[in-house]
């Protein structure tokens, strides 16, 4: 398998642990969106290392969703 780097959120953005903390306990949007979040980048983790095969259209798809939700996710984190 091909090492794949991993894009979670307290990775991406660790001066906010404490807040995504928070938020994924008291904000149920937030907690939803994370956990899609943490689900499309553990399936696209998987395509691109090899586990499973997507076409490269869809695979970008996943890749724009994840960008969208993070971004979303980072504007609640910030507001």
């Amino acid at each position: 398998m091909t090492h794949v780097e991993n894009h979670s959120l307290a990775r991406d953005f660790p001066e906010h642990r404490a807040r995504i903390h928070e938020l994924k306990l008291g904000d149920a949007h937030f907690s939803r969106l994370f956990a899609e979040y943490e689900s499309l980048d553990r399936e696209i983790i998987r395509v691109e290392g090899g586990l499973e095969h997507r076409s490269d259209e869809s695979l970008e798809q996943l890749k724009l969703r994840r960008v969208r939700l993070k971004d979303e996710l980072y504007a609640m984190l910030v507001a």
